[in-house]
């Protein structure tokens, strides 16, 4: 059995806001891409994401974008020597009280030490980046500015 997760947060704005934060790179790099993100989120697109806490660019798949409701992506598993891909499933939902749940679900990694091991480290990453991305959306605040460098 492999590890995954899934991760979730409410924030206070429209779906097409909170959707357009993760699709579009420019917002991305005000939150959660500390070293910055390169290409929009669109079906079929390959995609850079660089962050100063892991340093280099990680390529990113985009397997299939539903505007204002899903984006799934593929990426390294970030264990170390491995060569699997994980998928990274994100949708976005009216709460009915003008705020969007976000659920991230991060699926692929080996069921070994360090799988499961990249795997949390991801969990944190992800819960890290809903929180990151509510106080940008919601206040325009960058919370990840000067946190890891």
């Amino acid at each position: 059995m492999s590890h995954e997760f899934t991760v979730s947060g409410r924030i206070a704005k429209p779906v097409a806001e909170v959707f357009e934060a993760v699709a579009d790179p420019k917002k991305l790099s005000g939150y959660f891409t500390t070293g910055g993100a390169q290409g929009r989120l669109e079906t079929g697109a390959t995609v850079t994401w660089d962050f100063h806490d892991f340093p280099g660019a990680f390529p990113v798949e985009v397997v299939e974008v539903v505007r204002n409701e899903k984006i799934v992506l593929r990426w390294g598993s970030a264990e170390p020597g491995a060569t699997n891909k994980t998928t990274v499933t994100m949708t976005f939902a009216d709460t009915g009280d003008g705020r969007t749940l976000v659920r991230i679900h991060e699926a692929g990694w080996s069921d070994t030490p360090a799988g499961e091991k990249a795997a949390f480290g991801n969990c944190e990453g992800w819960t890290g980046m809903l929180c990151a991305m509510k106080v940008f959306v919601e206040h325009g605040l960058n919370l990840r500015q000067g946190f890891y460098k």
